[in-house]
């Protein structure tokens, strides 16, 4: 079935469906990442032991590698702007999406995990962090892998 647009078009139309996702996750990412960097200079930081401050470290870098990831689209396109590379800026800035909704995944189930260790302790920890990844991975990935596959074979 045809959809009457041509390679450009379709390209044209793939950036800009693209954008619109990266702008929703962008934002939650950046408001995070913020949060993250203001943690250090409360006065509960402090009573955080070895583990919790290397698992803060380790969620603040996720939240700074994910916000690499997901502005790497836009500074891809400031330098290539009127190169005509629209096919590579797609392909790119589609694995710069899926990996930092992997990277968001992550690093919001560890925040999750450092606040739970820190409030009730390790194991609850460990659960939310193994449940809320789980939620994610059934949310963003296999609802819309099962969907798809159901409506391909109808």
């Amino acid at each position: 079935m045809s959809t009457g647009e041509d390679e450009a078009e379709r390209l044209a139309r793939n950036w800009d469906d693209l954008l619109q996702e990266i702008r929703v996750t962008q934002t939650g990412v950046q408001i995070l990442t913020g949060f993250l960097l203001t943690v250090p200079f409360s006065q509960r930081f402090e009573t955080l032991d070895d583990f919790q401050r290397t698992l803060y470290l380790s969620v603040l870098t996720g939240a700074v590698v994910t916000t690499g990831l997901v502005v790497a689209p836009a500074a891809f396109h400031r330098i290539l702007f009127r190169l005509r590379a629209k096919e590579w800026l797609v392909s790119a800035a589609d694995l710069c999406a899926r990996v930092g909704l992997v990277m968001v995944s992550v690093t919001v189930s560890g925040v999750l995990f450092l606040v739970f260790d820190i409030v009730v302790g390790t194991v609850p920890a460990a659960i939310a962090f193994a449940a809320t990844l789980l939620f994610f991975g059934v949310l963003w990935w296999a609802a819309p892998t099962l969907l798809g596959k159901s409506r391909h074979e109808r």
